[in-house]
């Protein structure tokens, strides 16, 4: 039974198709390879424009792409994620550069990394099971508009000819799937429109346009910070931060591709992955970086990519572009990318989520969550700390209805020999539900005897037993005598322990 259960779980995470099976499938191959080279031509303006962002050379933001897109490739727990330079990290890390230099960047990178290792080793991943579903939707949506808002800033004071550009690109990405799937419709974009401006010599921003391409290959670089607890304390507080954010981001993006692709990840895999990434990237002399949704969602949702030869191919093509074509590559432009981007934030989007059908449906809780999600990381530009709300506001939303699923019903039986107060507890006993247990009991009106039966309820925590030592003591004071009867094993057990050791009872 045990080889059984190990043999199912193995299937359960075994990527379909497999690498072998792709390499032997010209067709899978094909979609792979082409998948890739899309993704590579998007993360060349996007790898700069975060370079800018952490205030660091554009080459940093484009060697971390690549060495972190071919490392994931090989270590990561979720195929055909696209890992790189992002704007996220970029953010929590621009004031290392900007205030103690290159030197202490790099090894804030690299400090990320082990950090987001030993996070892993740890079995941080495991914590994903406690994101709602509401908190999920409330991600997806903010990334699209964050995906979408991001190119807004490419369609303000440009030429007019951007704006036709942009409107060709959209109708050959939602048009050229019906003609033919085997070659990707952004990438076909890209080509045409490229194509386009070069003939006519339209004068429209190019890729060129968004900063300086590297010309060389890039090379291992250690940091020269002292190696003293002063450097540590300087450059821990933003490497921790990095690495906390870094696999958020991944992590929710990795679940995102298993509900897209219905199959299953190693997220503890990949933790430590990103972790290794982030310290080679350190090294190369590259900002870090973790999961990208927009370039993931190219990869996985507009090309359909599977593997990880389309991850591993990305990171490839773009050094090829970038050091052996960047001539080229500097034609493309922008319009083509942006047109890319906002189909991408089009798909990402979960519009049945805002159906009125849907909210009418929805519990209002639920929607609360999702809006305060969407609302925090849209105003941030900061994932993680979405996320971390929109769970602590589903958490207190839960609390609250819980709490109020616990009730006691009185009965008195002053017939009997000895008159009894008898008591039942229905529902789950936590903090919440059981703060105002002790409100619900009638001490001086109850006869000497009572019996609480608690044979259908549940004892979660501390706070409970408080609450039921606080109920004896009360009764007891007014000498009466109390019997507790019923508890299940579990509850019986943790009553057993801590009851009369938690102080301050009465």
């Amino acid at each position: 039974m045990a080889t059984a259960a190990r043999a199912t779980a193995s299937d359960r995470y075994r990527p379909r198709p497999s690498v072998l099976e792709a390499l032997r499938s010209p067709r899978i191959l094909t979609r792979e390879v082409l998948a890739g080279l899309v993704v590579a031509l998007a993360l060349i303006p996007e790898a700069i424009s975060f370079s800018i962002i952490a205030g660091v050379d554009p080459r940093v933001g484009l060697f971390s792409s690549f060495v972190m897109a071919v490392a994931i490739a090989f270590l990561g727990g979720r195929p055909a994620m696209i890992t790189a330079a992002t704007g996220a990290v970029a953010l929590v890390i621009a004031p290392v550069a900007r205030e103690y230099g290159m030197d202490y960047f790099l090894a804030t990178v690299i400090l990320a990394g082990v950090f987001q290792v030993v996070l892993g080793a740890v079995g941080v991943a495991k914590l994903m099971r406690f994101i709602p579903r509401s908190v999920m939707v409330g991600f997806v949506n903010a990334l699209a508009i964050l995906i979408f808002t991001a190119q807004i800033p490419h369609l303000i004071d440009v030429p007019w000819p951007v704006y036709p550009l942009v409107i060709a690109g959209l109708v050959i990405i939602v048009g050229m799937p019906r003609l033919t799937k085997a070659i990707p419709a952004p990438l076909v974009a890209i080509v045409i429109l490229t194509i386009i401006t070069v003939t006519f010599a339209i004068a429209v921003p190019t890729v060129s346009d968004q900063g300086e391409l590297p010309d060389s290959l890039p090379e291992l670089i250690i940091p020269n910070v002292p190696l003293t607890g002063e450097t540590f304390a300087i450059i821990a507080p933003y490497a921790l931060a990095m690495a906390l954010v870094g696999l958020m981001e991944s992590l929710m993006t990795a679940k995102l591709v298993d509900d897209i692709t219905d199959t299953h990840s190693h997220k503890t895999r990949e933790a430590l992955g990103q972790g290794a990434a982030n310290v080679l990237s350190g090294v190369f002399g590259g900002m870090g970086g973790c999961a990208m949704i927009g370039q993931t969602m190219i990869n996985v949702k507009a090309s359909g990519a599977r593997t990880r030869i389309s991850t591993f191919l990305a990171g490839v093509f773009l050094l090829i572009l970038v050091v052996g074509l960047g001539d080229i590559v500097g034609l493309i432009p922008m319009a083509a990318l942006v047109a890319v981007m906002v189909m991408v934030s089009v798909a990402t989007f979960d519009w049945h989520s805002i159906r009125p059908g849907t909210l009418k449906r929805m519990p209002i809780g639920e929607t609360i969550v999702m809006v305060a999600t969407v609302a925090v990381v849209v105003i941030t530009h900061n994932l993680a700390i979405g996320v971390v709300l929109g769970v602590v506001v589903a958490m207190v939303i839960f609390a609250r209805r819980v709490s109020h699923f616990t009730s006691v019903t009185r009965t008195v039986d002053r017939d009997a020999e000895v008159p009894t107060a008898h008591y039942r507890v229905d529902g789950e006993l936590f903090f919440a539900s059981s703060n105002d247990l002790t409100t619900q009991f009638e001490y001086a009106d109850d006869p000497d005897d009572v019996v609480i039966d608690m044979s259908r309820s549940h004892v979660w925590d501390a706070s409970t037993v408080a609450a039921l030592d606080a109920i004896v003591t009360k009764y007891e004071n007014h000498g009466k005598r109390v019997v507790i009867e019923g508890m299940n094993e579990s509850s019986s057990a943790m009553h057993a322990r801590l009851t009369g050791n938690l102080g301050g009872e009465g």
